[in-house]
C-alpha cells in the first residue's frame, strides 16, 4: 500500500468496521487545538453583584450595566462570622511569610508601660489613637496589645490598615471582617445599619486621616473600641472624638544596645557598643534603625570569616559595589565597622551585599513608589525562577514592613535607595510591571480576591507613567487600567477600583484613546450611580454616550442609555437627552402646536432600526414633550386655545384686506368685459400624490406661495369675492381682493374648481394659499385687471376632487347665485 496515495478503505469507505458503510467518511475528531487561522476570542470575566437594591453586572467588554435588583435575588441578611472563621480569614489576609532562614525573633522592649495602658483603655471601651514616629515600632506593640484583647469583645479583634484607605474603605472592611456576604455590598444606609451592631476590639495600623472624616468613623461604630496607629504629621481628631492619646518615642541606650545584641545573636564588642550608642544619638533610639544596624553587622560577621561572601554577586571577587563604604581590601582578619551615616542610613550598604534579585527587587519597589510586588510575580519581572527567595533576604535586612495583606519598603528606605542610584530606568520597569499586571489580572484564572490583594502594586504602576512623555507609557497605564478596573469591582475593593477608573481615564486622554476614554467614564457613572451620587452619575454617562455615540459603538452607547434612564427613574427628574445617531432621530413635537406625524421617509428609517435603537430613539421624544409643554395635563389644551385665538385674528386681518382690495377694484371701471373669462387653475395637477410634500417654490413664474398640512385648496369665490373661507375654517389668501358684500367673514362654500389646464401660454396665478397676511396682488389705479392674466372661456367643471385637509367642498344654492352676479377676479 502507498503511504502517500490511500486506496479509500483506509478512510471508511468500505464496510470493514472502520465506517458505516460504502461512500460514508467516519466522523471527524473534535479538534484539540484552536484553528491558528480564527484565535479563540479572548474570555471575559463576568460577575454579577448585589450593591444595595441594584444588581450590578461586571461587563469588562462594553462597561458594567447595572439595574434594580430584581424580586427573589435579594440577598438574605448576612451571617456573622464564628471565632474560628475570623482566624481563618486574618490568617489568610496576613502577609506571606518571605521564603528562606526565618528572622530572629526580636522582644518588646520598654514598651510594658504603653503595653498596658493601651489594654486597659481598651477594655473600658475607650479608643485610642497611638502616635510615633516611622520606624518607633507602633506595628509590633499593635501585635501585642491585639493578643492581650483577644478575648475582650463578642467580635474578637479586627485587624484593619488605613495605608490608603478612606473612612468608607474602612467602614466596608470592617463589615467584611465580621460579616460573610460573599458578592454583596451593602449600600450605605445598610452598611450603616450592620457596622453599629458590630461589638469589636478594632486595631487599625497606618491611619491617613484625621478631622471630621475620624469623626465619622467612630459615630459610624459606637459599639467598638479603636487602637488607631499614625505618625505626628496625621491631621489630629476633633475635640468631640473623645480620643486618648498615646504618644511612642524611641528606645532607651540600654534598650537599644540590648535589642541590638539580640538581633546580632551574640554580644557586643566594646568597638561595637560604642557604635551603637553613637548610632543611639544620631537616630534618637528608632528601633528600626537598630534592626538594619543588626543586618549590617551579620553581613560583617560573614565577610570576616569568609572573605569572598559577597563576591560572587558583584562578580569581581569582592562584595558588591563598595563594601561598607571602604576602598581597602578585606583582610579576614579587620573589617571596619560601618560609619555613622552609613548606620543611619544603612538600606543601599545592605542593598549592596544582597543577590541581583533583591537588589532588582529594590528596583521595581522604588519605582513602584515603594510597593512591593508580591513573591510570586518576581520570577516574571525579573526574569529569574529564583527570584522568589529575595523578599525573604529583604525581610532579614529589615528593608521590608507589613501593609495589609503585603510588604512595602520600610520607613525611609526609598528616599535612601534613590540617592544611592536605583531609582535609574524608573519608568522602563514601571512600565514592565504594568504590562505584566495587565496580562495577569485579565487572565481568566486569576480570581478578583488576588487582583484586590495586590491592588496597591498595581495601582502605584499606573499612576507612575501616567505624567510620562511618551505614548506608550500611558497607551500601558490604559491596558492595565482597563484590565484591573473590573476585578477591582468583582472583588469589592471599590476604592482601588475608583483609582484605577481615574488614572484610566486621564491615561486615555493624554494617549487619545477615545474609545478607552469613555469606557472609563461610562464605569464612573455606574459607580458614582451605586455610591448614591446621580449627579455626577448623569455627568459621567452622558459624556461616555456622547462620545461613544461620536464613535458609532452602538451597544456602548445603548448601555449608557440604559444607565442614565435609571438615574433619571431613580431621581424622579427628566429623562436625559443624548445624542443619537444620525438616521435615528424622531422629530420631537413642540409645544404650542401639535404633534406633527413623521412623513414617508422618516417612517421608512425608523421601521429600519433595530429593537434597541427604536427604543432608545423612543425615550428621546417622551423626556422633551412634558419638559417643552411646561403645563403637564393641560398644555395640550392651552397650545390649541393659542391656535384658536391666532386662527381667529388671521381671519379678521384677511376679511378688512380683503374688503380695501375690493373697494379699490370696483371704485375704478365697471365694464370690464375681460373679467368674465379669467380663471384660476390649481397650483398642482391632479395626479399628484396626496403625501406630496409642497415644493420649495412654483414652477411657472406664478407668485410663491407656502401650504400648511392642515389648509384646504382655496378656490375662487364669486364675481367680486376674493377670498371664501373653506369649510374646515381655514382661511383661504388668494390676493385678489374680498367681494363687494358683507359676507366675507363668513364661511361659505367654495365653487367647484377645474382641474384642465389652460391653453394660455402665460403663466397663470397660482391659487396655493399663503402664509402672508397681505395681499400680493396689488389692482391697477382703474381696476382693470393685469395685463399678464389671459381671458379663457369657463368649461363646465367637474365634481372637486381637492386634496384638502378639509375635504371636497360642496355649492350651495347662495354660491351658486352668487356666481351668475359677476366675472371671476383671478
Amino acid at each position: 500500500m502507498d503511504p502517500t496515495h490511500r486506496g479509500p478503505e483506509r478512510y471508511g469507505r468500505d464496510n470493514d468496521g472502520f465506517g458505516e458503510g460504502p461512500g460514508r467518511r467516519r466522523p471527524a475528531r473534535d479538534q484539540l487545538t484552536p484553528d491558528p487561522g480564527q484565535p479563540t476570542p479572548p474570555q471575559a470575566r463576568v460577575v454579577r453583584l448585589i450593591a444595595g437594591d441594584y444588581l450590578l453586572t461586571v461587563n469588562p467588554v462594553d462597561g458594567s450595566e447595572v439595574e434594580l435588583c430584581p424580586p427573589g435575588e435579594q440577598p438574605g441578611p448576612p451571617a456573622r462570622r464564628t471565632a474560628t472563621g475570623r482566624t481563618d480569614r486574618e490568617r489568610a489576609t496576613a502577609p506571606p511569610v518571605p521564603p528562606g532562614p526565618p528572622a530572629p525573633q526580636l522582644p518588646l522592649l520598654e514598651r510594658a508601660q504603653e503595653r498596658e495602658r493601651l489594654a486597659r483603655l481598651l477594655a473600658q471601651g475607650r479608643s485610642v489613637r497611638l502616635t510615633g514616629p516611622a520606624g518607633s515600632g507602633r506595628t509590633a506593640l499593635l501585635d501585642a496589645v491585639a493578643a492581650d484583647c483577644a478575648d475582650l469583645a463578642p467580635d474578637g479583634v479586627v485587624r484593619l490598615n488605613g495605608y490608603k484607605r478612606t473612612a468608607t474603605d474602612l467602614l466596608y472592611g470592617l463589615f467584611e471582617a465580621v460579616h460573610d456576604s460573599p458578592q454583596h455590598r451593602p449600600d450605605r444606609a445598610g452598611l450603616l445599619e450592620k457596622v453599629r451592631g458590630i461589638g469589636a476590639v478594632v486595631v487599625l495600623d497606618d491611619l491617613e486621616f484625621g478631622g471630621a472624616a475620624l469623626e465619622e468613623l467612630l459615630d459610624a461604630t459606637p459599639e467598638c473600641a479603636f487602637l488607631f496607629a499614625t505618625v505626628p504629621d496625621v491631621a489630629a481628631p476633633t475635640t468631640d472624638s473623645h480620643l486618648e492619646e498615646v504618644f511612642l518615642a524611641g528606645l532607651g541606650r540600654s534598650a537599644a544596645v540590648d535589642l541590638l545584641e539580640r538581633a546580632v545573636e551574640r554580644p557586643l564588642t566594646d568597638e561595637e557598643a560604642n557604635w551603637a550608642g553613637d548610632l543611639w544619638f544620631e537616630s534618637e533610639g528608632l528601633p528600626l534603625r537598630f534592626v538594619q544596624a543588626g543586618a549590617l553587622l551579620r553581613q560583617r560577621d560573614l565577610l570576616r570569616t569568609d572573605p569572598e561572601a559577597y563576591g560572587v554577586f558583584g562578580g569581581d571577587g569582592r562584595p558588591a559595589d563598595v563594601p561598607f563604604g571602604h576602598d581597602q581590601d578585606v583582610d579576614g582578619v579587620h573589617v571596619p565597622l560601618p560609619s555613622l551615616g552609613e548606620g543611619a542610613a544603612p538600606a543601599p550598604l545592605l542593598a549592596s551585599r544582597l543577590s541581583a534579585s533583591a537588589r532588582d527587587t529594590l528596583r521595581f519597589a522604588v519605582a513602584l513608589g515603594g510597593e512591593v510586588p508580591h513573591q510570586a510575580h518576581l520570577p516574571a519581572l525579573i526574569g529569574d525562577t529564583h527570584a522568589d527567595a529575595a523578599l525573604g533576604e529583604l525581610a532579614g535586612c529589615g528593608l521590608l514592613s507589613p501593609a495589609g495583606p503585603r510588604y512595602r519598603l520600610a520607613a525611609g528606605v526609598v528616599t535612601q535607595l534613590e540617592a544611592a542610584g536605583y531609582g535609574e530606568g524608573l519608568t522602563d520597569r514601571a512600565r514592565t510591571a504594568a504590562q505584566h499586571y495587565a496580562w495577569w489580572a485579565g487572565h481568566p484564572s486569576v480570581t478578583p480576591e488576588r487582583v484586590t490583594a495586590e491592588g496597591d502594586a498595581v495601582v502605584a504602576a499606573m499612576a507612575q507613567l501616567v505624567p510620562g512623555d511618551g505614548a506608550g507609557q500611558t497607551s500601558a497605564a490604559v491596558l492595565l487600567a482597563r484590565s484591573a478596573a473590573p476585578a477591582f469591582a468583582a472583588g469589592l475593593h471599590w476604592g482601588a477600583w475608583e483609582r484605577a477608573l481615574r488614572i484610566g481615564q486621564e491615561a486615555a486622554r493624554l494617549a487619545g484613546e477615545v474609545a478607552e476614554e469613555a469606557y472609563f467614564h461610562h464605569e464612573l457613572g455606574v459607580l458614582a450611580l451605586l455610591t448614591g451620587n446621580p449627579d455626577r452619575a448623569r455627568a459621567e454617562l452622558e459624556t461616555s454616550v456622547s462620545m461613544r455615540g461620536a464613535l458609532a459603538d452602538k451597544s456602548g452607547a445603548v448601555a449608557g442609555r440604559r444607565a442614565l434612564a435609571l438615574v433619571a427613574d431613580r431621581t424622579g427628574g427628566p429623562l436625559p437627552l443624548v445624542l443619537t445617531p444620525p438616521g435615528d432621530e424622531l422629530p420631537v413635537p413642540r409645544a404650542e402646536e401639535p404633534p406633527v406625524p413623521p412623513t414617508r421617509a422618516t417612517t421608512s428609517v425608523t421601521q429600519t432600526l433595530r429593537p434597541y435603537e427604536a427604543a432608545a430613539t423612543a425615550v428621546i421624544s417622551r423626556q422633551n414633550a412634558p419638559k417643552a409643554a411646561g403645563g403637564g395635563r393641560f398644555a395640550l389644551l392651552a397650545g390649541a386655545r393659542r391656535n384658536l385665538v391666532a386662527t381667529a385674528a388671521g381671519v379678521l386681518l384677511t376679511g378688512v384686506l380683503g374688503t380695501v382690495v375690493a373697494l379699490g377694484l370696483t371704485s375704478g371701471d365697471d365694464d370690464v368685459q375681460g373679467n368674465q373669462d379669467v380663471t384660476t387653475e390649481q397650483s398642482r395637477s391632479q395626479d399628484d400624490g396626496e403625501d406630496e410634500a409642497p415644493a420649495d417654490g412654483p414652477a411657472d413664474a406664478s407668485t410663491p406661495g407656502g401650504t400648511d398640512s392642515g389648509d384646504s385648496a382655496a378656490t375662487p369665490g364669486p364675481s367680486g369675492s376674493g377670498t371664501t373661507p373653506s369649510s374646515s375654517g381655514t382661511p383661504s389668501t388668494d390676493p385678489t381682493g374680498p367681494s363687494d358684500g358683507p359676507s366675507s367673514d363668513a364661511p361659505s362654500s367654495s365653487a367647484p374648481s377645474s382641474h384642465k389646464p389652460t391653453k394660455s401660454s402665460t403663466p397663470t396665478k397660482s391659487s396655493t394659499p399663503t402664509k402672508s397676511t397681505s395681499p400680493t396682488a396689488t389692482p391697477s389705479d382703474t381696476g382693470s385687471p393685469s395685463p399678464t392674466d389671459t381671458a379663457t372661456d369657463p368649461e363646465p367643471s367637474s365634481p372637486d376632487t381637492s386634496d384638502s385637509a378639509s375635504g371636497p367642498s360642496s355649492s350651495s344654492p347662495s354660491a351658486a347665485a352668487s356666481a351668475d352676479s359677476g366675472p371671476t377676479v383671478a
